[in-house]
Protein backbone atom coordinates (compact mmCIF):
# COMPACT_ATOMS: atom_id res chain seq x y z
CA UNK A 1 0.00 0.00 0.00
CA UNK A 2 1.07 3.35 -0.72
CA UNK A 3 1.37 6.25 1.73
CA UNK A 4 0.65 9.62 1.15
CA UNK A 5 3.72 12.00 2.36
CA UNK A 6 3.48 15.92 2.68
CA UNK A 7 -0.21 16.03 3.30
CA UNK A 8 -1.75 19.20 4.89
CA UNK A 9 -4.26 18.52 7.84
CA UNK A 10 -6.83 18.83 5.62
CA UNK A 11 -6.01 15.68 3.21
CA UNK A 12 -5.51 17.82 0.25
CA UNK A 13 -2.16 16.93 -1.60
CA UNK A 14 0.88 19.37 -1.78
CA UNK A 15 0.91 22.15 -4.50
CA UNK A 16 3.14 21.46 -7.57
CA UNK A 17 6.59 22.73 -7.17
CA UNK A 18 6.54 26.71 -8.18
CA UNK A 19 7.54 27.91 -11.52
CA UNK A 20 10.86 28.59 -12.46
CA UNK A 21 10.89 32.37 -12.43
CA UNK A 22 7.74 34.58 -11.84
CA UNK A 23 7.19 38.15 -13.43
CA UNK A 24 8.54 39.26 -16.75
CA UNK A 25 11.40 36.21 -16.61
CA UNK A 26 11.28 32.76 -17.69
CA UNK A 27 7.89 30.67 -17.22
CA UNK A 28 7.95 26.84 -16.84
CA UNK A 29 6.24 26.68 -20.46
CA UNK A 30 9.31 28.54 -21.44
CA UNK A 31 11.63 26.33 -20.14
CA UNK A 32 9.98 23.40 -21.95
CA UNK A 33 10.23 24.94 -24.95
CA UNK A 34 13.69 26.05 -24.87
CA UNK A 35 14.79 22.54 -23.67
CA UNK A 36 12.77 20.92 -26.48
CA UNK A 37 14.62 23.15 -28.94
CA UNK A 38 18.07 22.34 -27.19
CA UNK A 39 16.73 18.67 -27.82
CA UNK A 40 15.90 19.25 -31.42
CA UNK A 41 18.77 21.20 -32.55
CA UNK A 42 21.20 17.71 -30.88
CA UNK A 43 18.79 15.34 -33.05
CA UNK A 44 19.46 17.63 -35.78
CA UNK A 45 23.22 17.29 -35.68
CA UNK A 46 22.81 13.06 -35.65
CA UNK A 47 21.02 13.27 -38.85
CA UNK A 48 22.60 15.57 -40.42
CA UNK A 49 24.11 15.00 -43.86
CA UNK A 50 26.47 17.69 -45.78
CA UNK A 51 25.37 18.76 -49.17
CA UNK A 52 28.18 17.51 -50.30
CA UNK A 53 27.77 13.92 -49.77
CA UNK A 54 31.47 13.71 -48.31
CA UNK A 55 31.61 11.75 -44.91
CA UNK A 56 34.27 15.18 -43.72
CA UNK A 57 31.99 17.29 -44.76
CA UNK A 58 29.32 15.91 -43.02
CA UNK A 59 31.44 15.00 -39.83
CA UNK A 60 32.53 18.93 -39.74
CA UNK A 61 28.84 20.13 -39.92
CA UNK A 62 27.79 17.93 -37.37
CA UNK A 63 30.32 19.28 -35.12
CA UNK A 64 29.97 22.52 -36.04
CA UNK A 65 25.73 22.25 -35.13
CA UNK A 66 27.22 20.82 -31.47
CA UNK A 67 29.56 23.44 -30.75
CA UNK A 68 27.15 26.46 -32.14
CA UNK A 69 24.49 25.13 -29.89
CA UNK A 70 26.27 24.50 -26.56
CA UNK A 71 28.31 27.55 -26.82
CA UNK A 72 24.88 29.78 -27.27
CA UNK A 73 22.51 27.82 -25.55
CA UNK A 74 25.65 28.03 -22.61
CA UNK A 75 25.51 32.15 -23.23
CA UNK A 76 22.07 32.61 -23.24
CA UNK A 77 21.25 30.17 -20.31
CA UNK A 78 20.82 33.06 -17.55
CA UNK A 79 19.07 35.26 -19.31
CA UNK A 80 15.47 36.49 -17.45
CA UNK A 81 14.02 39.28 -19.67
CA UNK A 82 10.98 37.39 -21.32
CA UNK A 83 11.62 39.34 -24.51
CA UNK A 84 14.98 38.47 -24.80
CA UNK A 85 14.41 34.75 -24.19
CA UNK A 86 12.03 35.03 -27.18
CA UNK A 87 14.01 35.98 -29.43
CA UNK A 88 16.42 33.56 -29.17
CA UNK A 89 13.66 31.33 -29.45
CA UNK A 90 12.51 32.63 -32.64
CA UNK A 91 16.21 32.76 -33.57
CA UNK A 92 17.12 29.59 -33.12
CA UNK A 93 14.60 28.58 -34.68
CA UNK A 94 14.91 30.00 -37.88
CA UNK A 95 18.15 28.79 -38.03
CA UNK A 96 16.98 25.23 -37.65
CA UNK A 97 14.63 26.22 -40.57
CA UNK A 98 16.84 27.94 -43.03
CA UNK A 99 19.65 25.14 -41.83
CA UNK A 100 17.11 22.05 -43.44
CA UNK A 101 15.70 24.16 -46.49
CA UNK A 102 19.10 25.57 -47.85
CA UNK A 103 21.20 22.62 -46.18
CA UNK A 104 24.05 24.58 -44.27
CA UNK A 105 24.41 24.62 -40.73
CA UNK A 106 26.03 28.24 -40.69
CA UNK A 107 24.11 31.59 -40.43
CA UNK A 108 22.84 33.10 -42.92
CA UNK A 109 24.79 36.50 -43.80
CA UNK A 110 22.91 39.71 -42.50
CA UNK A 111 23.56 41.96 -44.74
CA UNK A 112 26.22 41.52 -48.18
CA UNK A 113 26.96 44.76 -49.63
CA UNK A 114 29.65 45.41 -52.06
CA UNK A 115 32.01 46.76 -49.52
CA UNK A 116 31.29 42.99 -47.77
CA UNK A 117 31.56 41.36 -50.40
CA UNK A 118 34.95 43.14 -51.42
CA UNK A 119 36.31 42.76 -47.97
CA UNK A 120 35.04 38.89 -47.83
CA UNK A 121 37.26 38.88 -51.52
CA UNK A 122 40.15 40.03 -49.90
CA UNK A 123 40.68 37.85 -46.85
CA UNK A 124 39.97 34.92 -49.07
CA UNK A 125 42.70 35.83 -51.59
CA UNK A 126 45.02 36.92 -48.80
CA UNK A 127 44.58 33.44 -46.59
CA UNK A 128 44.56 31.24 -50.27
CA UNK A 129 47.86 32.78 -51.01
CA UNK A 130 49.44 32.32 -48.44
CA UNK A 131 48.21 28.43 -48.49
CA UNK A 132 46.34 29.21 -45.05
CA UNK A 133 42.30 28.96 -47.22
CA UNK A 134 41.82 25.78 -49.39
CA UNK A 135 38.85 26.44 -51.53
CA UNK A 136 36.29 23.67 -51.31
CA UNK A 137 35.38 21.74 -54.19
CA UNK A 138 32.10 19.88 -55.11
Amino acid sequence: MLKRRNIKSHGELPQRAPKLWVGKEMTMATRQEVLGLYRRVFRLARKWQAASGQMEDTIREKQYILNEARTLFQKNKNLTDRDLIKQCIDECTARIEIGLHYQIPYPRPVSATPVNRFICLQWALRHYKAGDFEPRRN
